[in-house]
């Protein structure tokens, strides 16, 4: 009974005071009415309700229950174990007399101050209504234990098994697993493995129709779960287009688009644009990021500026740079970013617009950075939770995050004013300093001397060295970092045109600015190894390595220093190292195969090489080393075939050439021999060799008329060829020609004149020994020319040759070979280079590889 119940009948006796009879009437036979079913607690006193709430009630006097015999005997028995009669609902509960200290026994009250329920109050019991009906009674509680978990009665029976084999469990581990291959494909897509992720999404599809009609079969069509659909579909269409299936794809989404039931689906529209313009469909690619962009709300603000963003790369695909400038202006209007601001740049720059450039380029320094300065990263002081918080930060995911921010902005900055500084002024060097100046008016003021030095760069590229060394130099009174930026340039301009000792003053100058900056080290390195001190070199070059690990040049260098080290090793060591950061880098794996034939290991030096003509498939000199080397290792037929390459790229590469001609001679080919050596006496016309082994060729190949043709033209060429003399007294004498006499008489005028001179040549070195001795000056002037006469008269055609017979007295009647017998030719691989030689391959060039 609710506690307001009880106060009811006064209420109606002070409502019934004020009114009509009649009235006051039918209130008291309502009133009669109501308290039919309420069962009042006799009360002493009427008038007062709520009487009792100050009396003290003895139960709770604990002070002295330690002195109590009776609570003392009831907390020993099972009777001080009972638990109380009691109940939520006030006014409820069981009542007990309970024996207090004073000897008395009182019956508890509740708190309206009645008996509680089943209490004994002047010989009358109130009913235990809500007791009895919850099924306790006095008898059911005598000699019955406390019990509350019910433990007498036994365990509790077994849970009911679920029926496996029901439709709606079917349904529900069918839905599960569904969900599980979903998730599976996600995870797969996510590792990189998109062949398993597609799997995947087209199981989970097959699945989830099974799902569908299960549903439709036991339940109405409302029951299917829309949701799980939607995420099969789009997960199959996202594994659609990570495969490159871009058909299956756009079909895919189609249907989700289509379906009227999936309240988001046309937001996917964005990736079937995508899908678009990475098919390079633009126009279609723009129509779908416009349809999408109907159907996003205006509250989804930043996605609509990302559409807004792709319809502008759309259009700058298509060449339309008017729409893409609207496009990036209202991005740049509603949320400017670095994106955006470049485009807009570039676009500017594709329709030649140098106000609207100008424009562009203040709104990208414009865009917030949205990253904190450096300051937040110094500790203000030496607490040091605050040095270890400083610490913790110092190098997080934020910091790094804001890092790649700050970079990125820098790059996008740096490429938009070096784009549109040479073409917004009359000059680039003023468009220049316009960018310079906004850039120092912005957020952005440390990049303004990386515009100066680009600008020095730009006159480099324009072969200005004058004005670029005039830029550079004047940031030798800016800050240290700077300056060692510009040293280091400077240093650099000075080693390319071979002033060693402007170069070394300024490569000190920025290893001084800037101890740590490993350019400065790696120019400064150079410029000792330029005057030969390679030990020392090799200490600047680990040093600019230990301040960046990732300096290649430092690298590479240092592997050149420990080869003229003759540190072998170490030098292989360096070039592996760069090889496996280069991985097709042609100067890294020539040095490797140099440095494997230096070791005397032709079989790595071959391999090394192959991997080079791999990436450098055209270099003459990479397949004539090979050919040597597969020569040397007596593989001829392989050795032909690089030769031959060689010779197709490079068909003025005089050993390579030779080596051809010799090769042919050997296998009994003079005809084809002919052709290279024709091809060596156009390159080099003066060296009378070629054309006597041209001659040869003629001559073994049975040809004499043209032999002896040949012969004489090279006698009116070179008519002091003493060799030439021979071979046509030889020819003549077998052919029974008339001029056999003629060319004897020559032979042996020309034979006489070389007696002299080699007298000449000797009296010649006996004085310059002489002089040395004397120590006078004349005869060092005189030893001198005599060194310089017989080094002239050994390069004259005809001496040291292997065509020159060893003996200079008559001729037999035979003919002698040039090329001397065929088991004792020599090697064309270990021909003795000349001095003709040398002086030929600088004239072509041929060193592709430097060190």
């Amino acid at each position: 009974m609710p506690p307001s119940a009880a106060g009811a009948p006064r209420m109606a006796r002070r409502e019934a005071r004020g009114m009509h009879p009649p009235a006051r009437e039918r209130l008291a036979l309502r009133g009669i009415k109501m308290m039919q079913n309420v069962h009042l607690a006799p009360e002493a006193d009427e008038d007062d309700l709520y009487s009792g709430y100050n009396d003290y009630n003895p139960t709770f006097d604990t002070e002295d229950l330690e002195n109590d015999a009776a609570f003392q005997q009831a907390v020993r028995t099972s009777h001080g174990r009972r638990p109380p009669m009691t109940a939520k609902i006030p006014g409820t509960s069981a009542s007990r007399p309970v024996a207090t200290a004073f000897g008395s026994k009182t019956t508890l009250t509740s708190s309206m101050g009645r008996p509680a329920t089943g209490a004994v109050q002047d010989g009358v019991a109130r009913p235990m209504t809500a007791v009895h009906a919850a099924g306790y009674t006095k008898a059911s509680m005598r000699g019955s234990l406390f019990d509350p978990f019910g433990q007498a009665k036994g365990p509790a029976p077994p849970l009911e098994m679920k029926n496996q084999d029901s439709p709606e469990e079917k349904i529900r581990q069918l839905e599960k697993k569904v969900n599980e291959l979903v998730e599976e494909s996600c995870i797969a897509n996510s590792c990189g493995d998109l062949k398993l992720a597609l799997e995947k999404a087209k199981e989970a599809g097959r699945k989830e129709r099974v799902l569908v009609r299960q549903r439709e079969q036991i339940a109405t069509p409302e029951s299917i779960n829309l949701d799980l659909t939607y995420t099969v579909l789009f997960n199959l269409a996202s594994q659609y287009a990570a495969n490159e299936m871009y058909t299956e794809a756009l079909n895919t989404y189609q249907v989700i688009v289509k379906n009227k039931m999936f309240s988001n689906g046309g937001r996917l529209k964005v990736n079937m644009g995508n899908i678009y313009l990475k098919q390079r469909n633009y126009s279609k690619a723009i129509k779908f990021y416009r349809m999408a962009l109907d159907q996003i709300p205006s509250v989804h603000k930043e996605m609509r500026i990302k559409i807004m963003q792709n319809i502008g790369v759309a259009f700058i695909k298509t060449g339309q740079y008017i729409d893409a400038i609207s496009s990036f202006e209202h991005t740049m209007s509603m949320s400017p970013n670095l994106k955006a601001g470049f485009n807009l740049v570039l676009c500017c720059f594709a329709i030649g617009d140098s106000e609207q450039m100008k424009k562009a380029f203040q709104k990208l320094i414009a865009v917030p950075l949205e990253v904190d300065y450096d300051d937040k990263y110094i500790s203000p002081n030496d607490d040091p939770r605050t040095n270890l918080l400083i610490e913790a930060i110092k190098n997080d995911g934020l910091r790094q995050m804001e890092r790649e921010r700050k970079s990125m902005a820098e790059e996008y900055i740096m490429t938009a004013a070096k784009l549109i500084a040479p073409v917004i002024e009359t000059s680039f060097a003023l468009g220049y300093d316009w960018c310079v100046e906004v850039v120092k008016a912005s957020q952005y003021v440390e990049l303004a001397n990386d515009l100066e030095i680009n600008k020095a760069t730009t006159y480099l590229k324009q072969k200005d060295f004058n004005q670029a060394m005039e830029t550079l130099k004047t940031f030798e009174k800016k800050d240290s970092r700077v300056k060692s930026a510009a040293a280091t340039n400077l240093s650099f301009l000075y080693y390319l045109e071979n002033e060693l000792a402007q170069a070394t003053d300024y490569a000190d100058l920025a290893v001084n600015s800037d101890r740590y900056n490993p350019a400065a080290l790696t120019n400064k390195g150079n410029t000792v190894f330029a005057n030969g001190d390679y030990e020392k070199a090799a200490e600047f070059y680990k040093e600019a390595l230990r301040n960046d690990s990732s300096c290649t040049e430092a690298l590479y260098n240092l592997g050149l220093s420990y080869k003229k080290l003759n540190r072998i090793d170490e030098a292989l060591d360096c070039f592996l190292k760069l090889h496996a950061i280069f991985r097709n880098n042609a100067q890294v794996l020539h040095q490797i195969a140099n440095i494997y034939e230096v070791m005397e290991d032709p079989n790595q030096a071959i391999e090394w090489l192959m991997q080079l003509i791999s990436v450098v498939p055209t270099d003459p000199r990479v397949l004539s080393k090979l050919g040597k080397l597969y020569d040397n290792e007596g593989d001829k037929s392989q050795a032909f075939h690089y030769y031959y390459e060689s010779y197709r790229h490079f068909p003025s590469n005089i050993e390579v050439i030779e080596w051809l001609g010799a090769y042919y001679i050997d296998t009994q080919f003079c005809e084809k021999a002919i052709e290279y050596f024709e091809r060596a006496a156009l390159i080099l016309p003066t060296q009378v060799k070629w054309q006597l082994m041209i001659a040869s060729c003629y001559r073994r190949s049975g040809n004499y008329q043209k032999a002896l043709d040949k012969y004489k033209v090279i006698h009116r060429k070179f008519p002091e060829n003493i060799e030439c003399l021979r071979f046509l007294v030889r020819l003549c004498t077998d052919m029974g020609l008339k001029e056999v006499q003629e060319y004897m008489t020559k032979l042996k005028r020309v034979e006489k004149l070389k007696e002299i001179r080699e007298q000449r040549i000797k009296s010649g070195r006996d004085g310059s020994a002489r002089s040395r001795r004397e120590g006078s000056a004349a005869g060092d002037s005189g030893g001198n020319k005599g060194e310089r006469l017989s080094a002239k008269l050994r390069a004259l055609p005809g001496t040291n040759e292997p065509y020159e017979s060893s003996s200079s007295k008559e001729i037999d009647a035979s003919y002698i070979d040039p090329l001397g017998p065929q088991a004792e030719r020599p090697k064309t691989a270990a021909r003795k280079r000349t001095e003709e030689d040398e002086f030929a391959d600088e004239e072509l060039g041929e060193d592709l590889l430097p060190e």
